[in-house]
């Protein structure tokens, strides 16, 4: 019996928590972001260019095997600080209209900034589109017998 275990890439504990996972993930989402932190900062490169390195290098290492978390406020605070942090670093800072001073910009206005990716909504849609799949595959398959809650003895062995 063990606490905790990796399998295939996703850490899996004895209490079914995803805190260590997603701690684990947003460790890898750093590692990839840290190589490229000079690259997102750099003016000479557009900012849709930018979000799509971070749509299509940092967030599938971060969000690898998130159709199955079960998020709560804290863990998605942690995502959305680890997002933030990233698009800081793209969109860099604001200039104030009123006082005319440079300023970090503030949660609420990277909505406005070219919609950014969100990575709450990222999250659903991967569990929206995963429980497609499991709906898809049929009774035969073990997958379907666990999301609908009717597991039997014979969808484990076969």
């Amino acid at each position: 019996m063990v606490e905790q275990f990796r399998y295939l890439g996703t850490t899996l504990t004895n209490r079914n928590s995803v805190q260590e996972e997603i701690k684990n993930r947003l460790k890898s989402g750093n590692a990839c972001y840290h190589p490229v932190q000079n690259l997102l900062s750099y003016s000479l490169l557009s900012k849709n260019l930018k979000v799509k390195i971070y749509r299509t290098v940092m967030l599938p290492v971060s969000l690898y095997g998130c159709e199955t978390w079960s998020l709560t406020s804290r863990e998605e605070r942690r995502l959305r600080v680890f997002e933030n942090s990233v698009l800081r670093s793209i969109f860099g800072p604001g200039r104030d209209v009123v006082t005319g001073e440079w300023r970090k910009l503030h949660n609420e206005e990277f909505n406005d900034l070219n919609s950014p990716p969100n990575i709450i909504r990222v999250i659903k849609s991967r569990r929206m589109r995963w429980a497609g799949h499991v709906a898809r595959m049929g009774e035969r398959k073990g997958v379907y017998g666990v999301w609908w809650g009717n597991l039997k003895e014979r969808d484990l062995l076969g």
